[in-house]
């Protein structure tokens, strides 16, 4: 099964990861999609957008217009949540331009502390 985890991190941490993962030659069999707060986190992953991640998880490769059919919205509001999915690295396109949710599974992590 993969994985992707979309957490709340520094840009600092999420390199120093990275590099050791690539010194070392693999990885924790987790692809890891760092944000730098929580409110940026929201501000990407909205309610709709998890919606169509739902629809899409398992799918394989799919248009923009069929997505917009399975998740019941007009496709221009969802081609906005796609490109913005895309942005963030959530989604991808494939080959013929289709896009695609590449996980199985979403992780969301993040660690609320007080002030």
């Amino acid at each position: 099964m993969s994985t992707v985890v979309l957490e709340v991190r520094s840009l600092a941490d999420t390199l120093a990861d990275a590099a050791r993962a690539m010194k070392s030659g693999r990885g924790d069999g987790e692809a890891r999609i760092g944000f730098a707060s929580p409110e940026l986190l929201w501000q990407v992953l909205t309610a709709k957008r998890w919606e169509l991640l739902k629809a899409l998880c398992g799918a394989g490769p799919v248009s923009i217009r069929e997505a917009a059919r399975r998740v019941g919205r007009d496709v221009k509001a969802v081609h906005g949540d796609v490109t913005a999915l895309l942005d963030a690295g959530v989604l991808c396109r494939s080959p013929d331009g289709k896009i695609e949710f590449p996980f199985d599974a979403v992780k969301v992590e993040f660690i609320l502390q007080a002030a």
